[in-house]
């Protein structure tokens, strides 16, 4: 699978298919490893799944892996495969990113799938107990040391809270080997403590408003919300749908069964019939443009 340069590193990702690129992006801690049973049953397109800069089979340079590092890093790699017309699938960090791109890149975007991401900064009492008690964790001085001495945050995601059926242990060790020690455990830490939440961290909480304007406002591009149900670590909640259903333009809502935050561990059938009717019902898959650009 291939490697490109971009910027000062590289960011790997896997390719298949030919047509309409759709183009998956993972959140933390995972990596395009995370979509690989989705992919198999979404069908025409060409298919491709970047790892994260700092993440995965990708370059880690020395940055402070902020959501901005990672847009930018983003931006470099769909410039470089000059991508356009595009579906974006997102779950996690990675459906952020993709809101954020296609708000920034909006005649590039043809639609946009998501499932158990960010869709608006929250309040800290918006938060389950016990998501309030992770995110106090993950602040804590405490929380750090823990965190980037242990490989606590993978673990918890792919044999703990995050699924409702762990991953066997070829996988977890898939999603492991990237993060051998301390530093190269920095990019998790550092997307653990960008929750926006109680207005912080102020730069992203204003980059989500204003792809929160985009999402709003774009009724010319079809956009699909996968929700889930049967965990406590989901992020989208009966009340965030409700929100998305009130707030976001041309949304189409499809709920794919009980799972865990990682819910493509949990249900990747599902969520790929529901991304695969969606792209056909809208015609997203056409490799001309549908519309003109603005």
């Amino acid at each position: 699978m291939p490697t490109l340069d971009v910027l000062d590193s590289t960011l790997y990702y896997e390719e298949s298919g030919s047509g309409t690129p759709i183009v998956l992006l993972h959140g933390n801690p995972a990596s395009s490893h995370v979509w690989r049973g989705v992919i198999p049953g979404l069908g025409a397109g060409r298919l491709l799944a970047p790892d994260l800069i700092g993440m995965g089979r990708s370059g880690k340079p020395e940055l402070a892996y902020t959501f901005a590092d990672h847009a930018r890093y983003l931006d470099a790699w769909f410039d470089a495969l000059g991508l356009d017309q595009v579906v974006l699938v997102g779950h996690d960090w990675g459906g952020a990113l993709a809101f954020d791109w296609a708000a920034r890149h909006p005649d590039r975007v043809l639609g946009v799938a998501f499932l158990e991401t960010i869709v608006k900064p929250l309040a800290w009492e918006e938060l389950s107990p016990q998501a309030r008690e992770r995110s106090e964790m993950v602040l804590s001085p405490a929380g750090e040391t823990r965190l980037l001495e242990e490989d606590t945050l993978v673990r918890m995601a792919f044999t703990g809270a995050g699924v409702l059926n762990a991953v066997s242990d070829e996988d977890l060790a898939v999603f492991l080997a990237p993060y051998p020690d301390r530093d190269s455990r920095r990019p998790l830490l550092a997307w653990a403590r960008q929750l926006p939440l109680g207005g912080e961290p102020a730069e992203l909480v204003a980059r989500i408003e204003s792809y929160d304007r985009w999402l709003a406002t774009s009724s010319d591009v079809p956009k699909l919300l996968m929700t889930f149900e049967g965990s406590p670590t989901l992020l989208i909640t009966e009340e965030v749908t409700k929100w998305c259903a009130a707030s976001i333009a041309s949304l189409e809502i499809v709920a794919c069964g009980e799972a865990g935050h990682h819910a493509a561990e949990d249900r990747p059938k599902e969520i790929a019939a529901a991304i695969s009717s969606w792209a056909d019902r809208h015609h997203l898959r056409h490799q001309r443009p549908l519309r003109p650009k603005r």
